[in-house]
């Protein structure tokens, strides 16, 4: 099956993209379909080929208004909504010129059908092609009503906030949508290709592996290559969020978005543009919102039901309250149509899946990529967070600081001696830094019995000395210490490590605690270098000695009371990444196996990025409920006062188009630090 990708436009609600997405997915022919209403994006997979006339019919059918395009660039065509609206005002304006008779009637028409002819051709098209009624209706049914009650100008104010509210929100929500990918936009454009002596600028898609790039001062390298050609510096913050400068020059692998701030470089490209980071991370940041989380698709499922739901309940209050509460039969049927207008679901349909997206462009900023709305809704409900070791709290590498010698008979020479006999035989990393050291001759020969206890050390023996070197209580001591040396069962020496634990990892392990995680560590290490990192950072319970499957049976084990997120290093650590409820790796940027393996990477190692995700995740999560809260509030209590014939139907529709707006504000809240 091919993977194909079409561009929406005029689709202005989110319940609308859902109702594509349905559409479509009912078709056994396609398969993976996703519309993002943030993005205003269709994706799936088909076996058909050319597949867009079928899927421009099945939208037409299903929302008439919506134009798909092949091509993002397509979109060419002028929205006369201003200029509709001016046209509408002019002829409500002169209308008050004339008190009554057939130019006022005539004028006031105009402007009825000014206004109100595309909500009517998109609410009849609906019910016609695809049996729905929508926001369309309502509006329309109210109008027309208003109109056929004698309030003219009732009727037209409604249709007139109705018109002004859809431009001001459509400006809203685009403006919206740019601030956030203009977060994201690391994609460049053209290229300078080299033709032998001659350089043509290309677009970047066109770059083939192996094409030679020229890429000058303050420009941004289009695509991933090597330096064949220059020395330079290179501001990658776009990429990592680290503002410090890197030198390169022949042969140093560049990454795409980085900027040139030196001198001009010629780069081997290694990358297609689509292959390459900047567009790898714009694409699945962008995509990311497709995996949406549970409170995004509840929202579009109650909002199936909601119109038509609203309908039924208008018209058992115009109905009723004439009968039951002898309330005069013009006012029941007009507040019977307030009810219909104050009920337009925009701001709720809008506001959730618009979070989402600012909280994953917010993320995309702080340099953390998030693959899904779904992850950013899991952070806030995880109350465990398992860290690997190696490469995550600590850099991975270690040295070591100082040798304490309990017996004088023994010299640090002495020392590094024996223990790099027996390491000699052994592969952990401590070996490997203290045969380092040890500048003299060994002589392997000298070694017998060597045995190796994972997690403990190692024991042998050289001419008369039976040897150990391990942990406090492989030796049996109770100094402290890393590594121990001891011979004929007297402890001689203790070695003490310095393990590069990351210089943020203790305010990351305390900042954590802040929002009630418990915190652990899961290690290969033995025991006294575990308990030490643990002990340093002050987490609250760790696990040492462990192979990769090992902490995948933990994590088993946690899952069953907890929900779990596991930080790991995105290459030995997949199976926990993929088990936990969100996997958050360290890989470095532009590693496949990292942003394979983990639902959020963190692009530039940094620890602080948990933090980070995680204050966005939770303020997204307020947010969401801020908005809900208000608008459902507002629309509860407007459906109260128009029932109860205590609003006018200009003011609902007023008060409908004020709560989109100022959701759609609050959301944008997210972006701000």
């Amino acid at each position: 099956m091919k993977s194909y990708k079409y561009y929406l436009n005029k689709l202005d609600c989110a319940n609308c993209a859902k109702k594509i997405e349905d559409a479509i997915s009912s078709n056994n022919n396609y398969k993976n379909v996703v519309v993002n209403f943030n993005t205003l994006t269709l994706s799936f997979k088909t076996d058909i080929d050319n597949p867009f006339k079928e899927i421009r019919e099945i939208i037409k059918n299903t929302e008439p208004g919506v134009i798909v395009l092949e091509n993002k660039e397509e979109n060419n065509k002028k929205d006369y909504e201003i200029v509709r609206l001016i046209l509408a005002l002019i002829c409500l304006g002169l209308s008050f010129l004339f008190k009554a008779g057939i130019i006022k009637e005539i004028l006031l028409i105009l402007a009825y059908g000014l206004l109100l002819y595309k909500t009517i051709i998109k609410a009849i098209t609906k019910i016609i092609k695809s049996h729905n009624i929508d926001e369309n209706m309502l509006i329309t049914i109210s109008a027309i009503g208003a109109y056929l009650l004698g309030e003219h100008h009732e009727g037209l104010m409604v249709v007139l906030l109705y018109v002004i509210g859809k431009i001001l929100e459509d400006k809203a929500v685009g403006k919206s949508r740019r601030a956030i990918t203009d977060l994201l936009d690391l994609k460049l454009e053209y290229a300078h290709k080299k033709y032998g002596k001659t350089i043509t600028d290309v677009k970047a898609e066109e770059l083939k592996v192996h094409d030679v790039i020229v890429v000058k001062k303050g420009e941004a390298i289009p695509v991933d290559g090597v330096i064949i050609k220059g020395e330079t510096t290179l501001d990658t913050s776009k990429l990592t969020g680290e503002s410090i400068l890197n030198k390169v020059g022949f042969q140093d692998k560049v990454l795409s978005g980085s900027i040139n701030m030196g001198e001009v470089i010629e780069i081997k490209v290694t990358h297609d543009y689509y292959n390459s980071t900047a567009y790898k991370i714009f694409e699945l940041t962008l995509n990311a919102t497709n995996n949406k989380a549970k409170t995004e698709t509840m929202v579009s499922k109650i909002a199936q039901i909601y119109t038509p739901l609203v309908l039924v309940i208008a018209i058992i209050i115009g109905i009723s309250l004439p009968l039951i509460f002898k309330v005069p039969f013009h006012d029941g049927l007009y507040r019977a149509l307030t009810f219909l207008v104050i009920s337009c679901p925009c701001a709720i349909a809008i506001s959730v899946p618009l979070s989402y997206f600012a909280g994953i462009g917010a993320s995309s900023k702080a340099k953390v990529l998030v693959k899904g709305s779904n992850f950013l809704d899991a952070l806030t409900k995880c109350d465990t967070i398992v860290f690997d070791k190696t490469g995550t709290l600590t850099t991975g590498s270690f040295k070591l600081d100082k040798i304490n010698i309990y017996n004088k008979d023994y010299s640090q020479e002495k020392v590094l001696e024996l223990i790099s006999l027996g390491e000699s035989f052994s592969n952990h990393p401590i070996g490997k830094v203290l045969l380092n050291l040890y500048n003299g001759d060994i002589d392997l020969g000298r070694v017998k019995d060597f045995k190796e206890e994972v997690g403990l050390g190692i024991s042998y023996k050289v001419g008369k000395y039976n040897i150990k070197v391990g942990s406090n209580k492989f030796v049996n001591t109770k100094e402290k210490g890393n590594v121990f040396l001891s011979i004929n069962e007297e402890v001689i020496a203790g070695l003490i490590f310095n393990y590069n634990i990351k210089s943020n990892a203790k305010k990351v392990i305390s900042k954590l605690k802040e929002y009630n995680l418990k915190t652990i560590m899961l290690t290969g290490d033995n025991e006294s270098f575990a308990k030490m990192i643990a002990m340093d950072l002050k987490i609250d319970q760790y696990k040492s000695s462990l192979l990769p499957e090992d902490k995948y049976q933990e994590l088993q084990k946690l899952k069953e009371e907890h929900k779990v997120i596991f930080v790991g290093d995105g290459i030995n650590d997949t199976p926990s990444l993929a088990l936990a409820n969100v996997g958050i790796s360290m890989g470095e940027i532009g590693t496949n196996s990292a942003i394979n393996a983990s639902d959020i990477v963190l692009m530039n190692d940094n620890l602080e990025g948990i933090i980070k995700v995680l204050n966005i995740a939770y303020k997204t999560k307020n947010i969401i409920k801020m908005n809900l809260l208000f608008a459902i509030g507002v629309k509860i209590s407007i459906l109260v006062l128009a029932t109860l014939g205590l609003t006018s139907m200009a003011m609902a529709v007023f008060a409908d188009t004020g709560v989109t707006l100022i959701t759609i504000l609050n959301t944008l809240r997210i972006l701000k630090n």
